[in-house]
């Protein structure tokens, strides 16, 4: 089929959309397009053609009118068979495209009303008013998409109510990408956080463990601002940080093969609580072993398989003691890295969740 992904904020290259989704559609004979807005031109790569509408600079209501009609206007320019979009301030000009004719997907990769709730630019009443409102406007348009695919099985759960063809993908990583066999026994005294840095993940509390371990953190991607930022590197445990800034993935893979431990340490947030943070695989991926918050959901993943901790993501001390006991237990670094690496081997990688996404198309 010809195939369209459109995204408003993504980059073009981001996992789950271009690596994952649109690489598997285009390897298994679809025509796939992919409209994105970063204003770094068209390109054709690893068989999916890249349509670029142009960056705009001009804030975030700008990108909700503006680069959404562009996004729009491409897509009904491709003419596809599926549309298949990411964003959820794309939904009215989705639902146009369903109205054409067109078969479209909504990929839901957050619990978007949930996700409001803990945005930091926001008041707290009007976090609640607009959440209340998103969900409302989601709702309506969910049930009208042709299909629903969610990040999550709790997503998943959700979105089943409103609308019957509506399917997990899970964002599980993708095997052997991030695991170098051939240095997964040399390993640093250092353990590693690679992701997007910001209050509510657990940064601040993160730092200040750094203050009182043996070792390293390396840490690898952008503050969420420049405040943040400044706040951070006063922090005592600054000192034993090795900060990479924003890190590709082959990057990213050689410090994950260096590395005695993974970090994922989100404070108990309502869109945490039950997601499934990618770079959590990854690092069972690489067979790290992995230090985490201990959320239900998160618990019966690391716990049943024997590989990691799970502890309350804001006492600092706590995430001392578990990252300099790793350091001094390389018996138990191996054998939780094995068993995280075993249980992505046989239950939590995207070759698995790529069958489900053939599947749907299929019966498109």
């Amino acid at each position: 089929m010809k195939v369209c992904h459109l995204t408003s904020v993504h980059t073009r290259y981001d996992t789950r959309i271009f690596l994952k989704e649109c690489s598997s559609l285009a390897t298994n004979g679809h025509e796939v397009s992919l409209i994105v807005a970063d204003d770094l031109g068209d390109e054709l790569k690893g068989g999916v053609k890249i349509h670029d509408v142009g960056k705009n600079n001009s804030g975030r209501l700008s990108r909700f009118t503006k680069t959404t009609r562009n996004v729009f206007r491409k897509a009904i320019g491709i003419d596809a068979d599926v549309y298949h979009f990411h964003d959820p301030e794309l939904m009215p000009f989705a639902y146009l495209l369903k109205l054409k004719g067109k078969k479209v997907i909504y990929d839901a990769h957050e619990d978007l009303p949930r996700q409001l709730l803990s945005k930091p630019y926001l008041g707290k009443v009007s976090k609640k008013i607009l959440s209340f409102l998103i969900e409302k406007i989601e709702n309506f348009f969910a049930s009208r998409f042709t299909v629903i695919i969610t990040a999550t099985p709790f997503i998943r759960d959700r979105f089943l109510k409103l609308n019957n063809h509506t399917i997990d993908i899970n964002n599980f990583p993708l095997l052997g990408e991030l695991f170098d066999s051939s240095s997964a026994g040399v390993k640093k005294n250092q353990v590693c956080y690679v992701g997007g840095i910001s209050e509510i993940r657990g940064i601040e509390s993160l730092i200040n463990a750094c203050d009182k371990i043996n070792g390293t953190l390396v840490l690898a991607g952008k503050f969420q601002n420049e405040s943040l930022e400044q706040r951070v590197k006063s922090l005592e445990g600054w000192k034993n940080v090795d900060y990479r800034g924003f890190i590709n993935r082959d990057e990213a893979k050689l410090v994950l093969s260096e590395s005695k431990a993974g970090i994922v340490t989100f404070l108990a947030e309502p869109n945490h609580i039950n997601s499934q943070p990618n770079k959590m695989f990854e690092y069972m991926s690489a067979q790290l072993p992995v230090i985490c918050s201990d959320f239900k959901l998160w618990k019966s993943i690391i716990e049943a398989h024997d590989c990691g901790f799970c502890i309350d993501p804001e006492k600092d001390i706590t995430i001392a003691d578990k990252i300099n006991f790793l350091f001094e237990n390389d018996n138990v670094v191996s054998n939780y890295g094995k068993n995280g690496r075993e249980a992505v081997l046989n239950k939590f990688n995207w070759s698995i969740e790529e069958n489900k996404l053939l599947n749907l198309y299929r019966n498109l």
